[in-house]
């Protein structure tokens, strides 16, 4: 057995079984709306494949409406949904940040949306 490398923000390892377990997808954005009770939150309306759902995002600080709408975004699909300030979220969008900004993980290439990342 390999010693096991050191985190660098001192996290945990995750086996690779916990890992598959993961429902990672494509999504489009098809609807943007301001979360009603927060200022920095989105309501984001996605199509995942034939599925539709939503997802709140603390992305507003970031991106416009306008620069959300049609784009392809990758999120966690199969996450319990949550309550946030009195919105459901059917799932989770994967970002990267630093101390000053915040962009998402996005298809390099143009792909259906419904499709799998692994």
């Amino acid at each position: 057995m390999r010693e096991a490398l050191p985190i660098s923000n001192g996290g945990t390892m995750v086996s690779y079984e916990d890992f598959q377990k993961l429902e990672i997808k494509v999504a489009e954005i098809e609807s943007v709306m301001p979360h009603p009770n927060a200022d920095r939150l989105y309501v984001l309306g996605l199509k995942v494949g034939e599925a539709r759902k939503q997802i709140v995002a603390g992305i507003r600080a970031h991106y416009t409406e306008e620069a959300l709408k049609g784009k392809k975004i990758v999120i966690i699909n199969n996450l319990d949904p949550v309550v946030i300030r009195g919105v459901e979220s059917q799932g989770m969008l994967l970002a990267a940040s630093n101390d000053t900004m915040l962009t998402l993980v996005c298809p390099e290439r143009p792909i259906a949306d419904g499709a799998k990342v692994k």
